[in-house]
């Protein structure tokens, strides 16, 4: 059952942070998306909140080098980090975004839950699975988020969770939240905001 109806009703851009030390006060509770480099953010983003402009689109993966802050409803920040992952960028400048990356999962203490992307399109990436682990061990809030799911049929992407949970479970007593997401279709945007919607009134700052 929906909670809302059209309920991003203000954006508002507030800063790019090169590092967590000059992200804005932690006055509201936040909302950070990571995933590889190209797993379709910026379309998922855009998508969320009904901005076409919001999160720029880029050809080139890799494109966001720093934490950008997007306050909604005067409520809650948006965070849209960095991707990690891209083997054409310089090992030295891959370290330091995963450096940014973790210094922001870290230190904010306000962040209420990570949305890790994950392209269902493919089998799963040991890089991944690494990150999903690292959240785990640092007792990070964090649900799963599987894109582009309408590149592929309904049958291959049962296949795809199947085989994404089974793996999970090896390592995992239980499996955190996952979304199916679709930025053409908007498949999972009323999932996502109402799971925010729910989370917000159970967080304090």
């Amino acid at each position: 059952m929906l909670l809302f109806m059209n309920v991003i009703k203000k954006i508002r851009f507030i800063k790019s942070s090169p590092d967590p030390e000059s992200c804005p006060k932690s006055a509201y509770p936040e909302y950070a998306f990571v995933g590889r480099s190209n797993v379709g953010k910026s379309s998922l983003l855009n998508m969320l909140t009904g901005r076409k402009n919001m999160a720029k689109i880029s050809g080139t993966p890799g494109k966001t080098k720093m934490i950008n802050h997007f306050l909604i409803n005067n409520e809650w920040y948006l965070v849209d980090l960095p991707g990690y992952g891209y083997m054409k960028t310089a090992k030295k400048t891959r370290k330091k975004i995963m450096a940014l990356i973790a210094g922001y999962i870290i230190k904010r203490k306000n962040l209420a839950c990570l949305f890790i992307l994950i392209d269902c399109r493919h089998d799963p990436q040991i890089i991944d699975l690494q990150f999903i682990e690292w959240a785990g061990i640092n007792k990070i809030p964090f649900v799963l988020c599987f894109t582009k799911t309408d590149k592929i049929s309904a049958h291959a992407l049962e296949k795809k969770l199947a085989n994404y949970k089974s793996i999970l479970l090896k390592s995992w007593q239980a499996l955190p939240k996952i979304f199916v997401t679709s930025s053409l279709k908007k498949t999972g945007r009323d999932e996502i905001l109402n799971f925010i919607v729910s989370t917000n009134s159970n967080v304090e700052i």
